[in-house]
């Protein structure tokens, strides 16, 4: 009855201890977070100041109307090698935190043993005995380090922020390879129509040379006309082999941004011209740090090195280590738990670093650097996500305009070639007239597949720039965090 009443004291006395250092835990040491303000734009210089903002949504490629480019993006986001990396590296991280909380419970093991021993018969002479007597043990420890200045509560905060950057970091490379795709596909496309226009080029020059040939020996033309339009017929087909060339490299980059092998992968047929610059604006530039991964990404860097300052300014302090045993023998075993076998232990111990030879002094100094650099890396990512829609805004503005012009280039060499042709009927200019106008009109036809592939790429990179329909969704933190 003795040991039961010790019993309960010790559980009396185990539960007054953890509450009052439960109650002493809350003395946290070190600087708290204070996101760094850096200056912000009232609005963006570069967009149109009555324009309704419209930012990207999830799946603003679809408004590309593009199959192929919806069918890719979709190979992309299952089978990309860089976001199954970063998938794997969060999954690491969050292996972390469940390291990182370890501390913060108690350490319980158990053990058990057997031994088998002889016991000398009554009034024998000597020892021996006839058969082993079995002998059992049993025993529990537990022990706990009391997180009194927050150091273990510091690096479950950091490695919970670690982990959220982690996710951020996911994200912003799924943004990255997901524009990849779209801006190679884009460029296939227009590597095409510059194949076929370099062909068409190279038809026109060689039938123009074939009439100037023939002119030339009904002696119409001197042989340096004839020699210069070989000149430019050799350099015309010189300059096919790299268009293909090209073509082929960008086909072979689309395969490992889609996770594919060059012999598995399936190129549709499209026209660049077939493709639409879906409508995109941001508003105001406040709401883009919260549209951004990267810009969430390096405050939660930050939030984590905080935290890491903090744990290295704790460990400055002494620590308070609470540990308890129970052990019981017996020699049945259906005994071995009786209440009158079982001893109980508790201890409690602290400790204090007196001299560590400037180990704590330089880990301290490590994480204050590290923390100035995060705060400078995540002021210049603010500033760059600011500027990277400013460039993006100003290059899909330009890109319109040269679009636009480009465009009714294109018509004027058409009409020019049409009025060519009827004044070739009507006998008042020669063949030679109408293969020019053809050049001329190839020419400005290749000019204008590159319009719209610099248009095409601008409006990508300003839906990159605008966070591609990312909004921030903040993963759960610690209290004071």
């Amino acid at each position: 009855m003795a040991t039961r009443t010790g019993y309960g004291w010790l559980n009396a006395s185990w539960r007054m201890s953890f509450l009052a250092l439960a109650l002493l835990s809350g003395c946290a040491v070190g600087p708290g977070f204070h996101a760094p303000r850096p200056a912000m734009p009232t609005r963006f210089t570069s967009a149109p100041q009555d324009a309704t903002p419209q930012w990207p949504s999830k799946t603003w490629w679809r408004g590309f109307h593009s199959a192929p480019l919806d069918h890719f993006i979709q190979a992309a986001e299952r089978h990309n090698f860089s976001i199954r990396i970063a998938a794997a590296q969060l999954q690491a991280a969050n292996a972390q935190v469940e390291i990182a909380g370890a501390p913060l419970l108690p350490s319980v093991s158990a053990s058990g043993n057997a031994q088998w021993q002889r016991v000398p018969h009554p009034g024998a002479a000597s020892i021996g005995g006839r058969n082993p007597s079995p002998f059992y043990g049993a025993s529990v420890q537990a022990s706990y380090l009391v997180d009194l200045w927050g150091e273990n509560r510091d690096a479950l905060r950091a490695a919970l922020e670690d982990a959220a950057a982690s996710r951020f970091n996911r994200d912003t490379v799924a943004l990255t390879e997901v524009t990849a795709v779209a801006t190679t596909w884009f460029q296939i496309l227009a590597d095409r129509a510059a194949l076929a226009i370099g062909l068409r080029n190279l038809g026109a020059a060689d039938r123009l040379l074939k009439q100037l040939q023939t002119e030339f020996t009904a002696g119409t033309v001197d042989a340096v006309t004839v020699a210069q339009q070989a000149a430019l017929v050799a350099s015309e087909r010189a300059n096919i082999p790299v268009l293909r060339s090209q073509l082929r490299q960008e086909t072979l980059g689309l395969g490992i941004l889609v996770g594919k092998p060059p012999e598995q992968l399936s190129i549709p047929r499209e026209h660049i011209g077939a493709l639409r610059v879906p409508p995109v604006m941001p508003g105001l530039p406040s709401r883009l740090l919260r549209r951004r991964p990267d810009v969430a990404q390096a405050e939660a860097t930050l939030i984590a090195a905080n935290a890491n300052v903090r744990a290295a300014i704790a460990s400055f302090f002494p620590s308070i280590t609470l540990t308890g045993s129970a052990s019981t023998s017996s020699a049945a075993l259906d005994t071995l738990l009786s209440p009158g076998s079982l001893l109980l232990n508790a201890a409690t111990s602290i400790s204090q670093p007196l001299f560590e030879g400037g180990r704590l002094m330089g880990d301290l100094a490590v994480s204050r650097a590290v923390y100035r650099e995060d705060v400078a890396i995540y002021e210049q990512t603010v500033v760059s996500a600011f500027t990277d829609v400013e460039q993006s805004l100003t290059a899909l503005h330009y890109a319109t305009i040269q679009e636009r012009r480009q465009a009714r280039a294109v018509r004027e060499a058409r009409h020019a070639l049409a009025a060519i042709r009827a004044q070739l009927k009507a006998g008042i200019v020669d063949v030679s007239a109408v293969l020019n106008g053809e050049q001329t009109l190839l020419g400005d036809e290749n000019a204008y597949t590159q319009a719209q592939l610099t248009r095409l790429d601008a409006a990508i990179h300003l839906y990159q720039a605008l966070g591609g329909g990312w909004r921030l969704r903040r993963p759960v933190r610690l209290a004071g965090s």
